[in-house]
């Protein structure tokens, strides 16, 4: 048996950033999003987002990638939200995500981050957060 502890976060936002997520319909995607981690044996430390998009903390598994992960995550929940008709139109996550590794020693500020989205938000709008990541990690768009 393998023994990985890989803690990932991960950024995902809804296609053309439509404000999907209200605080009811959020409390309803998220809660879904941990169940249907939970059944296909993904962990999910923390996870939140506001209007337009989710953070989460993942814990890698030893036998799957980030992108098959994350793709479970939101494929399996756009499915799921324009099946149950959680939003009244089309629901459709983005392509892109970011996902960053987060050392052991950080983990708690990460929680911390990603529970108090909506009092970030207040401060910093999602292209600017969107930025200051790109920033941060020194991600490159490729051509």
């Amino acid at each position: 048996m393998a023994y990985v502890r890989v803690m990932i976060h991960a950024v995902w936002g809804t296609k053309n950033h439509v404000p999907y997520l209200t605080p009811d319909t959020k409390k309803i995607v998220i809660d879904h999003i941990k169940e249907n981690a939970r059944l296909k044996q993904i962990f999910i430390d923390t996870v939140n987002g506001h209007l337009d998009h989710l953070h989460c903390l993942i814990g890698l598994n030893a036998d799957m990638s980030i992108a098959k992960t994350i793709n479970l995550l939101k494929g399996e929940s756009a499915h799921w939200i324009n099946k149950n008709g959680i939003v009244k139109k089309r629901f459709e996550w983005a392509d892109e995500y970011f996902a960053v590794s987060v050392s052991e020693s950080i983990v708690p500020r990460v929680r911390r981050y990603i529970l108090n989205q909506e009092q970030h938000h207040r401060k910093v709008s999602f292209s600017q957060e969107y930025n200051e990541f790109f920033t941060r990690y020194r991600f490159r768009i490729h051509d």
